[in-house]
């Protein structure tokens, strides 16, 4: 437990954010949750209140740099230091990208890019003065791989990781104890799926194997405690990562030929099919989205990344017991 501590996450009405905040929560944090959707916030807000928790909820638009310092101020006022930032918020658009304006564009890179660097600038600029905390930005295998029919959040995703590189450098150099962390994800169950701009005509699903979003939420828990450069959640993950160092062009022609069908059901969209680009949409929507029968809830390989040590000593360990049981029967 760490009862008494504070952390923000961004985005925190829904999806991977809200399955975040409740991490926390249920450990006993502080949590202050900024996002745009009134009633999603204060849905969140009361279901950590619920198991024991102080949740602050502030309705902000994270593109919005004056508002997000507003949030942090007001945080610190309230409550004290900021302990850890979790920058999650995003918009994504699927879309051909001839068929995206550029207005829908800069809108997606604002939300998905810039809220995340006033978000990182916001948390810095008072973690640096007490030169602890820890900033968690919540990154994607796509920071990586890009695909198609994404191309703002790609694109956005994949800067995202530029800038924390620099900065990290840029907090080395100056010896600074602020940890900066980014959690690379593969695809999770969220409603994003369902409040994204669509121009497919067919309802979204995510591409690949699916997670649930509580595993996403544990991951960036366990990246906010541990001095880890970057923690990568599910195998498929790890396969676009790698794969793209060692064959992107291949993968170039493969996404070419799957990726399009792979991103859409069969279903069209409602008629009355609402999107979150510009303005919430109503409602409280949760942490999960449609596909909770198809989501994962473990994934092997991130259990792997976190108990690498151990796993380590257990095989070396294996393998001598092994070596004296031979050394014994032939000796």
């Amino acid at each position: 437990m760490q009862a008494g501590k504070i952390v923000v996450v961004t985005g925190a009405s829904a999806g991977i954010g809200r399955a975040t905040a409740l991490a926390f929560g249920r450990r006993g944090w502080k949590v202050a949750l900024i996002a745009r959707g009134t009633e999603g916030l204060e849905a969140a807000a009361q279901e950590i209140r619920r198991i024991g928790a102080q949740a602050m909820a502030i309705e902000a638009d994270v593109a919005d740099h004056r508002l997000i310092e507003a949030a942090a101020e007001r945080v610190e006022r309230e409550w004290g230091a900021i302990d850890v930032w979790v920058n999650n918020a995003m918009a994504t658009i699927f879309s051909p990208l001839l068929e995206i304006s550029p207005d829908e564009f800069r809108r997606a890179t604002e939300v998905t890019y810039l809220g995340s660097v006033w978000g990182t600038l916001a948390a810095l600029k008072r973690m640096s003065a007490r030169d602890r905390g820890t900033i968690v930005q919540v990154g994607s295998a796509l920071a990586y791989r890009s695909i198609p029919l994404q191309a703002p959040y790609c694109g956005a995703k994949s800067a995202l990781r530029g800038f924390i590189d620099s900065l990290r450098s840029e907090l080395i150099h100056r010896g600074s104890g602020v940890h900066l962390t980014m959690v690379q994800l593969s695809a999770f169950n969220t409603p994003q799926f369902d409040w994204g701009r669509n121009r497919m005509g067919k309802r979204a699903k995510p591409l690949g194997k699916i997670f649930a979003p509580e595993l996403a939420a544990e991951a960036i828990y366990w990246a906010a405690q541990h001095k880890r450069r970057e923690v990568w959640v599910g195998f498929p993950a790890v396969q676009a990562i790698l794969g793209t160092r060692v064959i992107p062009g291949v993968l170039d022609w493969w996404l070419a030929i799957r990726a399009y069908g792979g991103q859409h059901t069969d279903e069209p969209l409602p008629e009355d099919y609402r999107d979150n680009l510009h303005a919430p949409v109503a409602g409280d929507h949760g942490a999960r989205g449609r596909f909770g029968n198809e989501a994962l809830r473990f994934s092997l390989q991130f259990w792997l990344s976190i108990h690498l040590p151990s796993v380590v000593m257990a095989c070396l360990a294996l393998v001598l017991a092994l070596a004296v049981w031979l050394n014994n029967v032939y000796s």
